[in-house]
Parts: structure tokens; C-alpha cells; sequence
């Protein structure tokens, strides 16, 4: 038996109505999608561990052939009464390699002494590629009398170094900070462990 034109009609309606609401319902679930995905990290904090991660992990090597010779020296004022020295004379790293060193300090006087250690990075033109992950320099260092103690430093040298950069060095300048009077000068050790007098 033939339907009618009405109820073709009526049934067309009905099969239109229900295709639209499905069309909204896909496209209110789409745009709900972004706050569910934020909900959700807030609540696992998986985004901000990704994050993390990423601000604080080197890049790594891969692809990487070339070697940088990165250096070590260090330096302190004549107010400190500090040995300061590094352990490590210098190594050998591919950029983008995490690479932790260490420096040496021993306070030599009868008092307890807190000093400030000021990074500096040479040639000018490494500066911004060299990338200190944990540094004793982020904090004021305090030592008793006789103390000693070995402070890490966690690096890498950014992929992006200029191709003609193979040596860096990575110096460290000492300064004591719980006196008023500012540093007149300060003792230099040179690669081959000598002490000199700076300027």
C-alpha cells in the first residue's frame, strides 16, 4: 500500500530532525573536547609534568658528531678565604649531551663564611647556548670553619652553537657577601692549577 504525500513528508521531517540533532550532538561533543582535555590534566597534572619535563631535559644527541672541549676555571676575591677550584679540568661534550661537573671549596679561615659564585661563559658568542641545569651560582653558599665541600654543576651546550665555536669556557668568580666592603681583587687559578693575583 502507497504511503501518502503527507506521510512522505512527515517522515522526511522526522529523518531530518534526527539527522540535525545527531549533527549538533558530534559537533557540541568536538568543541567539548579542549575543557574535558584541560579538566583532565588539571586533575592527573599530566600536562604540567610534560612541561617539566621539557624546561628542564637537554635535547639530546642525536644526529650530533661534533665535539666541544668545554673548560673549567675558577676565581675568588681577596676577602674570601676560600680554596675554590674545579675538579674537573675539561671535557668533551656533543651539543646537546647533559653533563654534570664538579667544583671544589674548602673554607680556610676560623669563621663561617657565605659567598656568591658569578658564572661567566667565553667566547660572547656561546653565552646564550650554554644551558646550566642545576649550578651551586643559583644560591648563596655558606661554609663553617675547615669545611668543604663538593658543588655540582649539570649542563649542556645548546645544538644551535655557531659551528666555528670548539672551545667554551665556563669560569666561575667567588665573592664573599657577608661583608659590606666590595672585593679589591681576586686570586685567579689558571688551567694548570697555579694561583695568581688578578687585577
Amino acid at each position: 500500500m502507497a504511503r501518502s504525500k503527507k506521510q512522505v513528508e512527515r517522515s522526511n521531517r522526522r529523518t531530518a530532525m534526527v539527522l540535525t540533532a545527531v549533527a549538533v550532538a558530534v559537533f557540541g561533543f568536538g568543541y567539548a573536547l579542549v575543557p574535558l582535555y584541560d579538566l583532565f590534566c588539571d586533575i592527573t597534572g599530566s600536562r604540567y609534568n610534560v612541561q617539566a619535563s621539557q624546561a628542564t631535559s637537554a635535547p639530546g644527541t642525536q644526529g650530533e658528531t661534533r665535539q666541544v672541549t668545554v673548560e673549567f676555571s675558577a676565581h675568588t676575591s681577596s676577602q674570601l678565604p676560600w680554596e675554590f677550584r674545579p675538579l674537573t679540568r675539561e671535557v668533551k661534550v656533543k651539543p646537546g649531551e647533559t653533563v654534570i661537573v664538579k667544583y671544589f671549596a674548602r673554607n680556610t679561615s676560623s669563621e663561617t663564611v657565605t659567598g656568591q659564585a658569578v658564572p661567566s661563559v667565553l667566547p660572547a658568542q656561546a653565552n646564550s647556548h650554554f644551558r646550566k641545569l642545576e649550578c651551586f651560582c643559583f644560591s648563596q653558599q655558606t661554609l663553617k670553619p675547615g669545611e668543604a665541600k663538593e658543588m655540582p654543576v649539570r649542563f649542556y651546550v645548546d645544538q644551535k652553537l655557531p659551528a666555528g665555536v670548539n672551545t667554551i669556557t665556563l669560569s666561575y668568580s667567588f665573592f664573599r657577601t657577608d661583608v659590606k666592603s666590595k672585593p679589591r681583587s681576586a686570586v685567579i687559578e689558571d688551567r694548570a692549577g697555579t694561583a695568581r693575583r688578578g687585577s
